[in-house]
């Protein structure tokens, strides 16, 4: 009633004359509309919780795959929700030449695993209390859609690994290295992080880890301590964790890996090719016609 009586009262005062003062005009306001500010007052207690309040399952339960390398259950059904919120497409159908692309496309779109996802993390790095990271750092690129919504839970301040030429400043680069797509180069600010910090790297899949390592490098450089590595999807016949830890004469070995779903979790079923025939991109102007046709195709 308030805020349409309002509406009234300011419309009328565009009709009266500008000499009207903002005093005068609360007066007729109040004289014509009858008008009583809404009381405010202090709840004594809420015992309720607000519908906008939402809450994840509790982080599962923590199988170890290899020293230093623990994942969770594949078991347990919210494991098993995440795992079939991931399509993967083949070679024709993917940005690089690999068997299996993995579409982290499944899990943003869903809000409700995407929260799971983040929380799960969360919940891992809140129960180590003061003897937990003190840093998120995330890989250019998909490293950046999990590692700030983390770091924000967590209160920590999040640090950007980006590949050469996209950062400003003054700079630390890992140097060259290798992945399963490519030659690359990484780096960070310099004093991102410094001595004593314990940094946690964030990505969404560890595959040769050729990437993972760059970053330990980087933070190390920087004389910082790699808390731990932490990603979504683990491809262990790749054995990227085992070269993490093999890297250096085992420089890394006792720093712990930490993944949510092995890919055979995630299985031949979730492949997403379209029919064959179907182009890589296609033109705006036919993107009903073609969304349609793959739709009608996977019946």
């Amino acid at each position: 009633r308030h805020l349409s009586d309002r509406r009234r009262a300011f419309s009328d005062a565009h009709e009266m004359p500008s000499t009207l003062t903002s005093a005068r005009l609360q007066s007729v306001f109040n004289r014509h509309y009858e008008y009583t500010p809404p009381t405010h007052h202090r709840h004594r207690q809420h015992r309720h919780r607000h519908r906008y309040a939402m809450t994840s399952p509790t982080l599962p339960a923590m199988k170890t795959l290899g020293p230093n390398h623990v994942c969770l259950d594949q078991n347990d059904p919210n494991v098993q929700s995440i795992a079939k919120s991931l399509p993967w497409y083949g070679p024709k159908h993917s940005p690089h030449d690999v068997p299996s692309f993995y579409d982290v496309s499944g899990i943003l779109e869903n809000p409700a695993v995407f929260r799971m996802v983040v929380d799960f993390f969360v919940q891992r790095y809140k129960a180590q209390g003061k003897d937990g990271p003190t840093h998120i750092a995330g890989f250019d690129a998909r490293g950046f859609l999990f590692g700030p919504p983390i770091a924000l839970a967590l209160s920590l301040p999040f640090v950007m690994i980006r590949k050469a030429g996209k950062l400003p400043g003054v700079l630390v680069s890992s140097g060259q290295y290798v992945t399963e797509y490519s030659t690359d180069e990484t780096v960070m600010r310099l004093g991102s992080v410094t001595s004593g910090d314990r940094v946690v790297l964030v990505d969404d899949l560890i595959a040769t880890g050729g990437t993972a390592l760059a970053g330990f490098d980087l933070v190390d450089m920087l004389g910082a301590t790699v808390h731990e590595f932490a990603a979504m999807i683990t491809l262990p016949f790749l054995d990227g964790v085992g070269k993490i830890h093999a890297y250096k004469d085992g420089k890394y070995k006792d720093v712990s890996c930490f993944t949510m779903v092995d890919d055979n979790s995630i299985g031949p079923d979730m492949c997403m090719d379209p029919p064959e025939g179907t182009p890589r991109v296609v033109k705006a102007e036919d993107a009903r016609e073609w969304a349609a046709e793959i739709a009608a195709a996977r019946k």
